[in-house]
């Protein structure tokens, strides 16, 4: 199967924090945000793909070329006016031909099972299989009713609570039929939402909505754009991300030679701030942790370097006197951690 991705947004709501880049080209995790989507569609074995672009579509080209660094052979076609999300699939038909296109937006963090979407698009024999997810905060999206069967029934396009009836909002990812497109005009401005799909609807045709597993944001905010970073950093969106960006391997702890405590807490940082405070006016050293010396022992505490707890080590020749130190340095941690 053949995909084109819309890739020709400006991203206005993001210019106070990426200027002038075309939507496409916003970084998310050292790669644009259309790289991650060429990436998703190679891993489903999508390598033919055509861009529909218009903001500054000499950026996106320049830096995707022909896509073979990608793996993949991407093409463009250019919108010379706006022609709305069907119109600008449209404008790529002699790309696609007279075959199934999967449509995704190129400015979407997303790492649905695409395979499974085009599936259910081949055994349903639809006109369009749409990619649903559910959101608990649904207001700045399209919702989709769907039957029980995954037929779709209304769409209900960016409600205010009242009129809220599902969780299930339109990704914008599609697998279209021949026989869909061939309803969209050539060089008009055309809508998905807005136009084709309830146009589909009125001809009695069939829409499925498949609700995803996974993760898929519609990076259109600052605020958006940076949970998705969060995200992507803590796993919840899985993307190939970059050596640059993965966490780095904790750091072994030398061997030191004192016997110590480990004391899981909730904040080590915090935890250790409070410890300093305290054994500041007991002439403590913080060149290596905190390392407290009196008359026979040297108590040391110090974070973990693996995990969000605290190391009590005394050293003593009086084993027995370093065993109840330790073990009273523990209490107090405990203490002051609660």
């Amino acid at each position: 199967m053949k995909a084109v991705i819309m890739a020709g947004g400006e991203g206005k709501r993001l210019k106070s924090v990426t200027g002038d880049l075309p939507k496409p080209m916003v970084p998310l995790l050292g790669r644009p945000m259309m790289e991650h989507i060429l990436l998703l569609l190679k891993k489903h074995g999508i390598t033919e793909i055509c861009a529909a672009v218009k903001y500054r579509h000499e950026d996106i080209s320049s830096y995707f070329g022909d896509g073979s660094r990608l793996g993949v052979n991407l093409q463009y076609r250019v919108e010379e006016k706006a022609l709305g999300t069907a119109g600008g699939v449209k404008n790529c038909a002699g790309f696609y031909g007279d075959e199934d296109v999967l449509v995704i937006s190129g400015d979407a963090a997303c790492d649905f099972d695409l395979s499974s979407l085009i599936r259910a698009h081949q055994e349903g024999r639809s006109a369009v299989t749409m990619a649903l997810y559910r959101h608990p905060e649904p207001l700045r999206y399209g919702l989709t009713v769907t039957d029980s069967e995954g037929r779709v029934r209304a769409f209900i396009e960016k409600p205010d609570w009242p009129r809220v009836v599902t969780d299930l909002v339109n990704t914008g990812i599609y697998v279209l039929s021949p026989g869909a497109m061939a309803l969209v005009p050539e060089g008009q401005p055309y809508d998905f939402a807005r136009d084709l799909f309830p146009e589909l609807l009125r001809r009695g045709q069939r829409l499925t909505g498949l609700a995803m597993e996974g993760y898929w944001c519609d990076v259109g905010t600052p605020l958006s754009y940076y949970q998705c970073c969060v995200d992507a950093l803590k796993g919840r969106l899985k993307l190939d991300i970059p050596q640059d960006f993965l966490p780095a391997a904790p750091e072994e702890v030398p061997e030191t030679g004192e016997e110590g405590l480990d004391c899981p807490c909730k904040d080590r940082a915090g935890l250790m701030g409070t410890l300093a405070e305290l054994m500041m006016d007991m002439g403590a050293d913080y060149a290596d942790g905190i390392r407290l010396h009196g008359k026979g022992y040297e108590l040391h505490i110090s974070p973990s370097a693996v995990r969000s707890a605290v190391r009590v080590a005394v050293s003593s020749p009086d084993a027995e006197f370093a065993r109840e130190l330790a073990l009273s340095a523990k209490d107090l941690i405990q203490a002051l951690d609660m």
